[in-house]
């Protein structure tokens, strides 16, 4: 499965590229908000996906965390 892969790719990540990661995911989370309040974005279940891939991303972090 294509999550199991992007689960597993996090894992092997380290803490702070883990947080990079977030960064990316929350800019890009925001910009899918922006075009989707201007009717420019097409495809509107790519903000359903980015907000889960902050999920797993923050789960990875804590579990890495409390490890």
């Amino acid at each position: 499965m294509k999550t199991n892969k992007y689960v597993e790719e996090l894992r092997a990540k380290s803490a702070a590229e883990l947080n990079e990661e977030l960064v990316a995911a929350k800019k890009e989370l925001f910009n899918l908000r922006f075009q989707n309040a201007t009717n420019q974005l097409e495809n509107t279940s790519r903000i359903k996906e980015v907000r889960k891939n902050i999920a797993r991303i923050q789960t990875v972090i804590a579990q890495q965390a409390n490890a």
